[in-house]
């Protein structure tokens, strides 16, 4: 794996990523962390992975897989050098279901919230991560729904999944602006998880993670040791919601995560 002299944003939790070089030592740094996070993720997916997967197989045991994933998203995490700060912490629903609504910039948003949110957080992925050895595999057993994002019926059959798996008490994570944005601004909202809180009938949290950028851009296999804050809003009941209030639903997350940003950033 090789890498190039790379740019980050200038100020961690803004908006606007302005490139600014990261050359010389600063570069050799990230590059020797993120080479030694690269092969410390492999080396552990490959030692506990097919182990993992067989017992959870034979014993029914998804429950263990959600321990090992948390298990290598910390290794991820202390390697590369990524810290993190939590606000709103006591705003979490304990003990029970919720779909958890999130902004989206960098390949660390995902696992990171996975890792703060929820023991036991579900998640829709894209079908071609389904199709990666071992990780794909655990994903699926983990009770993760794939969506064909290029397919809409099969992405509204995955939504109507993934809200009959809320009802069965299981907690999602859901990024709708669909993709990652690379300038930090919010992108337009896609439906599918607000009609899952409401078909479910259980509390959407708006969540802004801010830093993500800094850690690994769009597009950069450099990961930085920076320290990435996630923010919490306030929970949005949709009980006695119908399909009819998703657009509304969908105003009121995004005005929280908006603030949130707004706070963080000034």
């Amino acid at each position: 794996m090789t890498f190039r002299a790379d740019y980050r944003p200038a100020v961690v939790g803004s908006t606007a990523a302005v490139p600014v070089p990261l050359r010389g030592i600063p570069l050799m740094v990230a590059a020797s962390r993120s080479l030694a996070t690269y092969v410390a993720i492999s080396a552990y997916t490959l030692l506990v992975g097919p182990p993992g997967l067989l017992i959870a197989w034979l014993f029914n045991r998804p429950d263990l897989l959600y321990v090992l994933l948390h298990g290598g998203v910390g290794l991820g995490l202390a390697v590369s050098g990524i810290t993190h700060r939590t606000v709103g912490q006591g705003r979490l629903p304990r003990g029970r279901a919720a779909v958890y609504c999130a902004n989206h910039t960098s390949n660390i948003d995902a696992p990171l919230l996975f890792h703060l949110l929820h023991p036991r957080l579900h998640a829709l992925y894209k079908v071609e991560f389904g199709k990666m050895p071992i990780l794909g595999q655990a994903a699926r057993m983990a009770g993760f729904i794939p969506v064909e994002r290029q397919n809409p019926e099969q992405s509204q059959h995955a939504v109507d999944q993934a809200a009959a798996s809320v009802e069965r008490g299981h907690s999602f994570l859901v990024f709708p602006e669909g993709t990652r944005s690379r300038t930090g601004e919010l992108l337009p909202f896609k439906k599918g998880g607000f009609i899952m809180a409401i078909k479910a009938q259980v509390p959407l949290v708006p969540v802004a993670i801010l830093g993500g950028q800094a850690a690994m851009y769009k597009g950069s296999r450099l990961i930085r040791p920076v320290t990435v804050d996630v923010r919490i809003g306030e929970p949005i009941d949709t009980t006695g919601m119908t399909l009819d209030d998703r657009d509304r639903l969908i105003a009121m997350a995004r005005g929280q995560i908006e603030e949130m940003i707004r706070i963080a950033g000034s």
